[in-house]
């Protein structure tokens, strides 16, 4: 079941001795892993930059949808906007929860997908009654040509603070951020109207307020200093213990050096 929404991949519940699989890290992969699993290791179409590792991690090239792994092998499995892509969604999500304990899943939430749409995503994601809801892309009403990912991906989270404030605070306002253990209930297109009119129709007041609750004042209050405390301690954590991964060819010639 989904336990909790973490404020990135900086914000997880892992151990010091959890053994963790990432899956589909790309050009950005986490210094947390410690095996790394991507299916394309030469094209680009899924991701914005070359394929890059960290020289302590273990990488294997293999499908998302059946991983050579044996069940509970791991107890954390990251995946970071990867099951927006994926051919047979249900395998994928499946795959996550038998080889790892615990895990995060994260994906555009549907409005993010729509201000920073990507050609390759296959599926519009919902996080709705402590489930993801997938809806086919290609049945969507509405416009997901026009790409606003520089302003809202590139520009504004290192130039506003107020945006980081609100990129925090409303955690699924451009994100589905789910740390899970066990396992994830989903649904994929769905047929209930309780779901679909999420992806079909205007939303009402009374939607908007299932997505994104009331608070109180208090609440507010306190949602705002806990993510300003929070972007000041990892700008603190990052001067002092920032890693950089190198590429995948660098990579292959440490390990054949290191042979």
């Amino acid at each position: 079941m989904i336990t909790r929404t973490p404020y990135d991949r900086d914000n997880l519940k892992i151990g010091k001795k959890d053994k963790v699989l990432e899956v589909g890290p790309g050009h950005s992969p986490t210094f947390r892993s410690n095996v790394l699993v991507d299916l394309f290791v030469d094209s680009n179409y899924h991701r914005c930059g070359n394929l890059k590792i960290y020289p302590h991690q273990q990488f294997i090239n293999a499908n998302g949808e059946a991983l050579p792994f044996k069940d509970k092998e791991f107890d954390y499995v990251i995946c970071n906007q990867v099951l927006e892509h994926a051919e047979n969604p249900a395998e994928f999500i499946r795959e996550q929860c038998r080889v790892a304990k615990r895990g995060y899943m994260e994906t555009p939430s549907l409005l993010g997908e729509f201000l920073f749409p990507k050609k390759s995503h296959k599926w519009i994601i919902l996080h709705l009654d402590n489930k993801l809801i997938l809806f086919e892309k290609s049945r969507m009403p509405g416009n997901y040509e026009n790409n606003y990912g520089e302003l809202f991906l590139n520009y504004l989270p290192y130039q506003s603070l107020t945006y980081k404030l609100l990129w925090l605070t409303e955690g699924d306002l451009m994100l589905n951020r789910c740390e899970w253990k066990d396992n994830i209930e989903f649904i994929i297109n769905p047929t209930n109207e309780k779901y679909t009119a999420f992806f079909t129709q205007p939303w009402s007041r009374q939607m908007v307020e299932q997505m994104y609750p009331r608070r109180s004042a208090i609440k507010e209050i306190q949602k705002i200093w806990n993510a300003f405390f929070y972007i000041i301690k990892n700008k603190v954590k990052y001067k002092i213990h920032g890693h950089t991964p190198i590429s995948l060819e660098e990579y292959m010639r440490l390990k054949e050096e290191n042979k």
